[in-house]
């Protein structure tokens, strides 16, 4: 049994989403560069508003998830029990 402060992986849309608004988080869309120096918009979890991040819904997140094959990564509790908001976008094995 893996304990709770220990990072998780899933693809699965409802417990992202589940994990997300149990600490307030919403989805948005971050600027960001590639290798080739090319703009990019990057998928993620806001825990507060910030005017550089845009609001999407978690209808275009969750296809923009699977368009470019993404799992997430995160951590359900700190190792001293807190509520974690650690959590990162990863390629899918």
């Amino acid at each position: 049994m893996t304990a709770k402060h220990e990072a998780k992986t899933t693809i699965n849309h409802e417990e992202i989403r589940r994990w997300a608004e149990a600490r307030d988080g919403v989805p948005v869309s971050a600027k960001g560069v590639d290798e080739d120096g090319d703009e990019i918009a990057l998928l993620r979890i806001s825990f507060r508003d910030d005017p550089a991040l845009k609001r999407i819904s978690w209808d275009e997140f969750f296809e923009r998830f699977e368009d470019d094959d993404l799992a997430f990564l995160y951590q359900e509790q700190t190792a001293d029990g807190k509520r974690s908001r650690f959590f990162k976008m990863v390629e899918r094995d």
